[in-house]
């Protein structure tokens, strides 16, 4: 256990280095957007005296990197600034759309991973069959296109006839089948998206098992093919199967923006993709962290789970 805990801790160290680079990466990015953001915000009457007292309000005065270190340090703290478009905080803005944002990828997950499982098992079992090829060819359909294509054309089949709304708004009043029904279409293209993947890398991972020789020792004994994969292929398959499903979760969150902006949903991709338009640096500042820190953490999750799921990691040679 001492080597597996090493390996836990210097995952979560790379983890951690990983958030500070991506953190630097963001704050510079935006710093390097064209254009005056002072001049921006006040317009292009304003006089030189304004402009130079706006820029010293927003600390555009201070070198970058005081500015960088200055606003990490209020990030630890929970601070993530105020909005230049509101005047809310950043913090309270991000917390009022994460909600909805969650809700859609636990919809999309609910749906997904138990379809990508189990298409995953039965396209193993019944490998080269018609079946298993039809699936894997609608499987690399579905991750072929990007999501908005997906979206508009399940508005296209779905909306137009009444079936769904093609805007997935929802509100405090709406029970939970009312707010299943309007957000069923974003939903069902995360779904479309990830479960392709997620199918396949799932036969891929059983289909190594099973050519393991305790496999073939099974067979010989006169098992069934489903007790097979169920009993023996599936639980030794758990590290990457858990790994990829990890991964998908983690996009769920953090892949949403198209999705939200194609059904106009009120979640916090839809929020970034606003504040990119008013220029409202503080909002896309910390929106972009906080995606980034939500899919490096299930990132890193999805290590230690794989560690932790590991027998030769768990129990040694």
């Amino acid at each position: 256990m001492g080597g597996l805990s090493a390996l836990i801790a210097k995952r979560i160290g790379l983890g951690l280095l990983s958030l500070i680079a991506v953190s630097l990466i963001i704050f510079f990015a935006v710093e390097l957007l064209p254009g005056d953001l002072a001049e921006a915000i006040l317009g292009q009457n304003a006089t030189p005296e304004t402009l130079e007292a706006m820029r010293r309000d927003l600390g555009l005065d201070r070198s970058a990197p005081v500015r960088y270190v200055e606003w990490i340090g209020n990030v630890v703290t929970g601070d993530l600034g105020e909005s230049l478009a509101s005047g809310r905080d950043v913090s309270e803005l991000i917390g009022a759309r994460f909600g909805a944002t969650l809700f859609l990828a636990a919809y999309a997950a609910l749906i997904s991973v138990p379809l990508a499982l189990f298409l995953g098992m039965a396209t193993a079992l019944f490998r080269n069959t018609r079946f298993d090829r039809v699936t894997n060819a609608g499987a690399l359909f579905a991750i072929s296109f990007p999501e908005f294509f997906i979206g508009y054309l399940l508005i296209y089949l779905l909306a137009q006839n009444g079936l769904f709304p093609s805007m997935s708004r929802i509100t405090e009043d709406m029970d939970l089948g009312q707010r299943l029904h309007s957000t069923f279409l974003p939903a069902l293209t995360l779904t479309f998206v990830v479960t392709g993947y997620m199918m396949r890398m799932t036969r891929a991972a059983i289909l190594n098992v099973l050519s393991a020789p305790y496999i073939e020792m099974a067979r010989l004994k006169g098992l069934r093919p489903r007790n097979i994969i169920t009993r023996h292929a599936l639980p030794n398959a758990a590290s990457p199967i858990v790994n990829v499903i990890s991964l998908s979760l983690a996009y769920l969150i953090t892949g949403v923006v198209m999705v939200e902006v194609v059904f106009v949903y009120p979640g916090v991709g839809q929020l970034l993709v606003d504040s990119v338009v008013r220029r409202d640096l503080p909002v896309i500042q910390g929106v972009s962290l906080m995606f980034a820190s939500v899919y490096i953490l299930l990132n890193l999750s999805a290590d230690v789970i794989s560690m932790l799921s590991n027998p030769r990691l768990l129990h040694g040679r």
